[in-house]
């Protein structure tokens, strides 16, 4: 693959990529990812010192994620590849700010991006050093929002797609791939199946890989969420900063961003805390918070709806932990029907539109409410990972029954499944109802 000419420079300060796993440093010009070396999380490193950037000269841009060009790892403008991604609304939610006892709550709504969720940012900037890099075709394996994400900016470059997807992704996600003109590849099992077959077939064809740690260039995008929020807080940080985490790419991207911004003076705030939330169906990151690990134990039997979290065996779990303990973070697992009900408040109280999988983190900032994890006065930020319309039919059907009650998810003791999802249903709702399945299905 050619390496490209520089003659409409970004201003990029990136000068190598560094491997986690054995240190060993290549050149922007690497196309083999991960580490050729020892298969490790390949990072761009950036040259902060050369950069005269200040928090006014961002805030007179405009347009995209790529007003933060210079802390982004694409050397040409002619290859950026962008649909407007980004520059998304940090909203506020004073209705659910005063039932949790906080000040703020803010929601970082990520589903006002091109395909409607915060995948865009990864793949806006991992296609586009694909595009830098001359590559012809570019795949991956995918719980399907990454997928949608990556077939849309590969056709927006005129780039072959392969798309590897495990068959329980949502249907709406398989049509809109195709609708992009990716080649789809679906699998039985889970999306560790979609990898393995994803990794054969890119050995054997030498497709260019924007898969999940292997590229080094999605968290890069994912820093952007991390920008955005700490400039609409006028370059303060929140308290808190809780995150919907599968394997883990948005949460350390928006670590990484605070420590540039920092080390630029940018902001100038101790770090905001990390908490991470997941699903007890899939809990790999938090029983390792828990536990006090430095890496997880893989989940041999994962169970969640919420499947953009349902990560069994994240392999970047060191880095997002390291994260979790060096900005005084936590952990947080909920069920299914306190994800489910908690995008439904968020509905019906603030009127935004959250898919189930983020509802795992809002349902994750009221248990730790709660639990009196949060002051009076803090500023808590949830990250609305992608629109309600990915999981439209589940959060109509939870809708059609929600007795009051169903807040009430701490404590239940029975779980049953309804029109395809797990509810966790109180106490009372038991005594009241002898054989919930059947009443629910009425």
């Amino acid at each position: 693959m050619a390496t490209a000419d520089r003659r409409d420079p970004t201003g990029t300060a990136v000068n190598h990529i560094l491997c986690r796993g054995c240190d060993e440093t290549f050149g922007m010009d690497l196309t083999t990812f991960p580490c050729p070396e020892c298969g490790g999380i390949l990072d761009p490193q950036y040259d902060y010192s050369s950069m005269d950037l200040t928090g006014k000269d961002i805030e007179d841009r405009d347009g995209s994620m790529w007003k933060y060009r210079e802390l982004l790892p694409v050397s040409n403008t002619e290859h950026i590849v962008s649909m407007g991604e980004g520059e998304t609304p940090l909203i506020e939610c004073p209705t659910l700010a005063e039932k949790m006892g906080i000040e703020r709550l803010l929601i970082k709504d990520e589903g006002q991006n091109p395909t409607n969720t915060f995948k865009d940012r990864g793949l806006s900037a991992a296609i586009s050093m694909a595009n830098e890099h001359g590559a012809e075709t570019v795949g991956l394996p995918t719980a399907g929002n990454a997928g949608q994400s990556a077939s849309a900016y590969a056709a927006k470059a005129g780039l072959n797609c392969h798309v590897f997807l495990n068959y329980q992704a949502g249907d709406v996600k398989k049509d809109l791939i195709e609708a992009h003109g990716a080649e789809l590849h679906i699998r039985e099992g889970t999306i560790d199946n979609a990898g393995a077959a994803f990794t054969e077939a890119k050995e054997e064809n030498g497709w260019y890989t924007v898969t999940t740690f292997e590229t080094p260039f999605r968290h890069e995008g994912k820093k952007t969420m991390g920008f955005e929020i700490y400039e609409a807080l006028d370059w303060h940080t929140p308290d808190e900063i809780v995150y919907p985490t599968g394997g883990g790419v948005g949460l350390i991207g928006i670590w990484k961003g605070y420590k540039e911004l920092a080390e630029l003076g940018i902001v100038n705030d101790s770090s905001p805390s990390l908490t991470v939330a997941q699903t007890e169906g899939s809990s790999p990151v938090v029983d390792a918070i828990k536990a006090q690990k430095d890496r997880h134990d893989p989940v041999s039997d994962p169970n969640s709806i919420a499947k953009g979290v349902e990560i069994p065996d994240p392999g970047a779990s060191p880095w997002i932990l390291e994260a979790v303990r060096e900005s005084r973070g936590d952990g947080v697992s909920v069920p299914d029907g306190a994800a489910v009900d908690a995008a439904l408040q968020l509905a019906q109280s603030e009127g935004i539109e959250m898919c189930v999988t983020a509802g795992v983190a809002l349902a994750g900032a009221i248990k730790r409410a709660e639990r009196g994890m949060y002051d009076s006065d803090d500023t808590v930020v949830v990250t609305n990972c992608g629109a309600g319309v990915k999981t439209s039919a589940r959060l109509g059907q939870a809708a059609r029954y929600r007795p009051s009650s169903f807040n009430e998810w701490e404590g239940a003791d029975l779980a049953v499944t309804w029109a395809g999802l797990a509810l966790h249903l109180p106490s009372e709702i038991q005594a009241a109802c002898p054989n919930p399945l059947r009443s629910l299905s009425q």
